[in-house]
């Protein structure tokens, strides 16, 4: 007699014979989805540049501002100031950030990883409107918010869409 009663399935086997749990756990599987992130937030953090060269055009925004972060770890003198802030700053782009965001993306708002991306951004833009605020006011302040705002919208939709684009493919695993 065939056992028809309601049960838990086992997990399908893919080609090389391991479940979808164990292939998610692999070294392999976690290494490609660091790879993932990273590459999503190389194409935020270079869509979220050109928002910012567009705020330094309207004199809202200075790329001279990336500086602060070389001082904050202590390496004024000894290297190019603005090009090593910005370092730093792709760097976060690049890799804590996007696993932040591969850890939130089902609790944020949205249907989709982009949206989702979006409101990731938007939430990110809080403490980065205030780490780089440097005394601007009047139409140049609302500039400077609104335009940085953007350009955090604008990475999460990028680091959002490279997600989507790798999840999917048929042979990966994020």
């Amino acid at each position: 007699m065939e056992d028809t009663s309601p049960g838990v399935e086992d997990p399908p086997i893919n080609d090389d014979g391991l479940t979808e749990v164990e292939e998610f756990d692999s070294l392999a599987g976690i290494l490609a989805d660091g790879v993932i992130g990273a590459a999503g937030g190389l194409v935020g953090t270079a869509m979220m540049s050109v928002v910012f060269l567009i705020a330094q055009s309207l004199g809202a925004f200075s790329l001279d501002d990336f500086a602060i972060l070389t001082e904050l770890v202590g390496l004024t003198g000894y290297v190019p100031e603005v090009l090593f802030g910005f370092f730093i700053f792709l760097g976060g782009g690049m890799f804590p950030w996007p696993l932040l965001f591969a850890s939130l993306k089902a609790y944020l708002p949205g249907q989709s990883d982009p949206v989702s991306g979006a409101f990731f951004g938007g939430a990110m833009w809080t403490g980065f409107v205030l780490a780089f605020y440097t005394g601007q006011s009047g139409l140049t302040l609302v500039l400077y918010a609104v335009l940085t705002l953007v350009a955090h919208v604008v990475y999460g939709i990028g680091l959002g869409a490279v997600f989507n684009y790798f999840s999917t493919r048929p042979d990966s695993i994020v």
